[in-house]
């Protein structure tokens, strides 16, 4: 496909409901998935294990880019095909992650920075050779104990803005990713408040930055109560909430933001997702950019053995055209029992 410019490459990723499969996983984050299931976190199962997703008949149509991480983007499948190859054969485009993981803010913080500017100019150079056309760099904000501060949110939408520069001068589009944790027993409306606080200063260095928003998606958390929380939003409270501070926060011309599903189910992510497309009111497309919401499923059906591809190739296929439909806001919960 002959897309050229980074506001045709996002605009593409986000078309016709489609959304985004996160397949990047560090390897001992990929280990502690292969441990739920026992199954060795080899360079071999690592890459038996994506092919078989790269490869589900689903990926077609409701997948419109993958995040790979490093080892990733080199490997070939069994047949001798680049996994790159594999995921443009499906109407993909492959995207790589770029941060380099977090270090507390200061010596006695809590909080967190990423890390990953030294050098991004010359990766994503190598990234684009091997065929890379989007990045990923996650910032992480925590609420509780009068967290998060200002000088993690501007430190971690600063990084943001300059990686987000880098990787557009590169001809790639960014995605940039504000998590608000939903670790703790936080409100929803502690949530909003951090969520609004982060997408209001990412924007401010987006532009104090000149990044071209049109080449840019978000990738955001939904706003949720936190995990430990006695009471629990609604599925439309937490549409509802969601929608106000992307409304209030975001640009109207931003092409598209795909959410991290940040913890949440399968099922609930894309009844969340849903809720917020009949819902309606905005200018960009309202996707989804899951790893474990979409992969969990076909993890658990693949165990490691070769026999259970198809099973697992299945359950991928559910989950991607399950998310698509709700981005297009045509998702009911009983479609799940088909």
């Amino acid at each position: 496909m002959s897309l050229n410019s980074i506001e045709e490459i996002a605009s593409y990723i986000v078309s016709e409901g489609k959304g985004i499969l996160a397949a990047d996983e560090s390897n001992p984050t990929c280990g502690k998935r292969f441990d739920s299931i026992g199954v060795d976190s080899t360079e071999k199962n690592r890459r038996d294990y994506r092919e078989l997703l790269f490869r589900s008949s689903g990926m077609k149509n409701n997948i419109g880019g993958v995040i790979l991480f490093d080892e990733t983007i080199r490997q070939s499948s069994e047949d001798g095909t680049s996994l790159v190859d594999l995921i443009k054969d499906q109407g993909a485009l492959p995207g790589i992650k770029v941060d380099k993981g977090l270090q507390p803010l200061n010596d006695s913080s809590q909080e967190v920075v990423t890390l990953g500017l030294d050098g991004l100019d010359e990766r994503c150079k190598e990234y684009v050779a091997l065929g890379a056309r989007f990045t990923k760099w996650r910032a992480v904000i925590k609420i509780g104990n009068g967290l998060p501060s200002d000088e993690c949110i501007d430190a971690n939408m600063k990084a943001l803005a300059d990686y987000a520069k880098v990787v557009q001068d590169n001809n790639m589009v960014p995605m940039v990713e504000p998590e608000i944790l939903m670790d703790g027993d936080h409100s929803i409306n502690d949530c909003f408040n951090a969520s609004e606080r982060s997408l209001k200063s990412l924007f401010h260095h987006l532009k104090e930055n000149d990044v071209n928003i049109k080449g840019t998606i978000l990738k955001p958390s939904m706003v949720t109560s936190g995990s430990d929380a006695d009471v629990q939003a609604s599925i439309k409270e937490v549409a509802e909430k969601t929608l106000e501070c992307l409304i209030a926060n975001v640009p109207a011309d931003l092409p598209g933001i795909t959410f991290l599903s940040g913890g949440q189910s399968d099922i609930l992510a894309t009844a969340h997702l849903d809720a917020m497309n009949k819902i309606g009111g905005f200018s960009w497309k309202l996707s989804f950019s899951f790893g474990r919401a979409l992969q969990a499923p076909a993890l658990k059906a693949w165990m490691g053995k070769y026999e259970n591809m198809f099973i697992s190739q299945d359950a991928l296929s559910h989950r991607a055209l399950m998310n698509k439909l709700a981005a297009l806001g045509e998702w009911d919960s009983s479609l799940e029992d088909q």
